[in-house]
């Protein structure tokens, strides 16, 4: 399957376009909450959200708001239906989608948002440590 990610060091590679790598976060303890969020949903929309994540690996950006939507704090999101992956840019081609849910309301769940901003945190001194990657 397209869409299924490689395990390479504990890098769960989402896509890898022309212009841009998009992977999933991972916490500290090795858990991915938005590589398993996308592992349980139905086929159709694995592919329409691994659609958008070929758009935007390839192209380098998603001009359409509807489908890719700046949320403030460095922080973004893919839209597919009712579904909602939160990510950020590290080192201009780097993606990290760090988690996901299903829309229920009109705004954002604050505690989503705090959820990114504290995995890029997370990933930022990780990685400044150089034990993101072990």
């Amino acid at each position: 399957m397209l869409w299924k990610a490689g395990l390479m060091k504990k890098e769960f590679i989402a896509y890898c376009g022309e212009k841009l790598t998009l992977e999933w976060y991972f916490d500290d303890r090795d858990k991915s909450q938005v590589f398993d969020y996308f592992e349980g949903l139905p086929e159709d929309r694995k592919i329409k959200i691994f659609y958008l994540f070929r758009w935007l690996g390839n192209s380098g950006r998603i001009i359409n708001e509807k489908k890719f939507r700046y949320e403030g704090d460095k922080i973004y999101a893919l839209k597919v239906s009712q579904d909602r992956f939160l990510c950020f840019f590290f080192d201009g081609a780097k993606v990290l989608i760090t988690n996901a849910y299903q829309k229920k309301s009109a705004k954002m769940p604050a505690k989503e948002k705090d959820k990114a901003l504290r995995a890029r945190e997370s990933y930022i001194k990780r990685c400044k440590r150089g034990n993101y990657y072990e």
